[in-house]
């Protein structure tokens, strides 16, 4: 078998290389060990970064249509069990008003909802639809890559027959063991294996305990495995309010624990608090909190994406979005490459672009870990508390007296500390480039006026992702994301930019690469109407913003130069490595 792209791995990274692929004209081949796609919820938090990805394929409908929406997800409350005590809460996920203007200011997608064993299918049956091979319980056994292509051994698990894929280069999409990896010899650092939970997926009308206070995940301080054999458990909401998943620890120095289903409806009436509820086990697993991050993530013409090079524990939800984008990121520069329009060294970007990602998200996941034992602090629980130990802390807690006011206000400030383990939006959102695939304007950089891990900052700058601004046509509102995107670059200019519309043309017909324009402003293909376009572009009306197909700023003009054409074809012959 041949094909131009073979996929290890069909999870949220191989599943949206395969769409993105497919719908670019790209032939692939996508394999994937398991029988099936994921059959746990998993993943679950899909951000506005993560559903611009497929809004760019034509798929948010089905997102949105099949996704728990934001509005039901941002009440979080911590407690001693669902039925029990109450300890306080947090508005998550940018639902509070504060949070919630700068995350519709940000993206015309909202944050959503969306299990892992709903995402997957949406992504694959677009990829095989628009022409991908999807094959499961197919295995990579081995690879060998030469000049002109990768050759992949696979094992076929239903005959166990072997047989060969050649393909002209390969992703590695295979996940947190990922063989892909291992056979690169790509270099890691951190630690696996640092904490071992348990998931129980089960069936439970809660509607009760949580409709009236709609989140997507109820924490709970109860005596058990954790920081200091303290334990926080988590009910997450799967579909409201009916499915459920409850999370327990183990402790991994005993081993992995053998369960039955028993266990998992003590688990689960444990976190509900009312042994009374019927409750249905669907399916228990466990699971590993690692630490990882990948140094390097290609070698030659094979590439890595998704958990295979960023391992970290599922704090923030960034992990399957993460995924994605790494796909968003590699899959252009791939089309471009197999079409002759652009040279291999354009790839070389990914490297320089997503590595820094990858650092960057294990890092601050682990910071936002590092908040949870700051509640069991405050407390002033001994390690290993029993729950007699864990009521005498919180009866303390209500005590009428300034040592108890103390440890209120050391409780309340941990508490509330641990929002940045749900709203970290400069983290989702401000991710930029430096590479040999973004062109300088020369402008020295400019500082955010916020924390950029808390905090959205837009800017046109040359590296950073295109804000998002609604401009009309026809009175019609359309977002700035829309004029961009699949697959192809695109030009932004203002009413006095025709000579970047004649420079564009003559460009793209001497690169064979397609270049998109748009005018926005009075008269234009599109009406800047709130006149937000002028302030964020950052540009005259005779200048131009271009646009990569993932939605970064490759480069920008402030006003139009001597000769645009040369301009324009200099800057492309340096991203496309022509």
């Amino acid at each position: 078998m041949e094909t131009e792209v073979l996929i290890v791995g069909a999870g949220p990274a191989g599943a949206a290389a395969s769409a993105l692929l497919s719908t670019y004209g790209i032939a692939n081949v996508v394999i994937n060990k398991y029988p099936s796609v994921s059959n746990t919820p998993r993943a679950h938090i899909t951000n506005q970064r993560g559903v611009e990805v497929f809004r760019d394929l034509g798929l948010e409908g089905e997102v949105v249509k099949n996704a728990t929406p934001q509005h039901l997800m941002g009440e979080h409350v911590y407690g001693t069990s669902l039925a029990g005590r109450e300890l306080g809460r947090l508005r998550t996920w940018y639902t509070h008003p504060h949070f919630k203007a700068e995350h519709d200011l940000a993206s015309p997608s909202a944050v959503c909802d969306l299990p892992q064993h709903i995402l997957e299918p949406i992504l694959l049956n677009a990829a095989a639809a628009r022409g991908s091979s999807v094959r499961f319980n197919t295995e990579l056994l081995t690879f060998t890559q030469d000049d002109d292509g990768v050759t992949a051994v696979v094992k076929d698990r239903l005959t166990g027959g072997r047989h060969e894929i050649r393909a002209k280069y390969l992703i590695g999409a295979d996940g947190g063991n990922s063989t892909v990896v291992e056979q690169l010899g790509l270099p890691l650092v951190g630690k696996m294996g640092l904490g071992g939970s348990i998931n129980v997926v089960f069936e439970a009308d809660l509607s009760r305990f949580a409709e009236h206070r709609p989140g997507d995940m109820y924490w709970f301080i109860q005596p058990g495995v954790g920081h200091d054999g303290n334990g926080i458990g988590v009910l997450r909401m799967v579909r409201p309010w009916t499915r459920w998943i409850g999370v327990w620890g183990y402790d991994v120095a005993a081993g992995e624990p053998s369960l039955t289903e028993a266990d998992g409806v003590r688990i689960a009436h444990q976190l509900i608090g009312d042994d009374t509820v019927p409750v249905k086990v669907e399916s228990i697993s466990t699971w590993a909190v690692n630490d990882v991050y990948a140094t390097d993530n290609m070698k030659g013409r094979v590439f890595c994406v998704g958990d295979a090079v960023h391992r970290h524990s599922p704090m923030n939800g960034l992990g399957s979005n993460t995924s994605m984008q790494d796909s968003y990121n590699l899959c252009w520069k791939l089309m471009m490459v197999l079409r002759g329009q652009a040279a291999p060294s354009l790839l070389d970007s990914y490297r320089e672009e997503r590595l820094p990602v990858a650092k960057q998200i294990v890092q601050r996941a682990k910071k936002s870990d590092g908040l949870m034992p700051h509640l069991f602090m405050a407390l002033q629980l001994p390690p290993a508390s029993d729950a007699q130990a864990l009521r005498d802390a919180l009866d303390a807690l209500d005590a009428p007296t300034p040592e108890a006011t103390e440890r209120r206000r050391a409780f309340d400030a941990a508490l509330h500390a641990t929002i940045m383990c749900f709203n970290t939006h400069g983290v989702e959102t401000n991710q930029h480039y430096t590479s040999g695939a973004i062109v300088s304007d020369g402008t020295p950089d400019q500082a955010a006026p916020r924390d950029e891990e808390i905090y959205y900052f837009a800017t046109s700058r040359p590296g950073r992702h295109l804000p998002h601004v609604w401009v009309t046509r026809d009175q019609h509102r359309v977002s700035t994301f829309d004029l961009c995107g699949r697959g192809r670059f695109t030009l932004l200019t203002g009413i006095n930019g025709a000579a970047w519309r004649d420079a564009a043309e003559l460009v793209s017909k001497r690169f064979g690469v397609p270049l998109r324009v748009h005018s926005i402003g009075r008269g234009c293909d599109y009406e800047d109407s709130y006149g937000d376009y002028q302030t964020m572009s950052e540009v005259g009306e005779d200048g131009v913003l271009l646009i990569r197909p993932d939605h970064m700023v490759a480069w920008r003009a402030a006003s139009a130069t001597e000769d645009p054409e040369a301009t324009l074809a200099e800057v492309m012959a340096e991203i496309l490595g022509r």
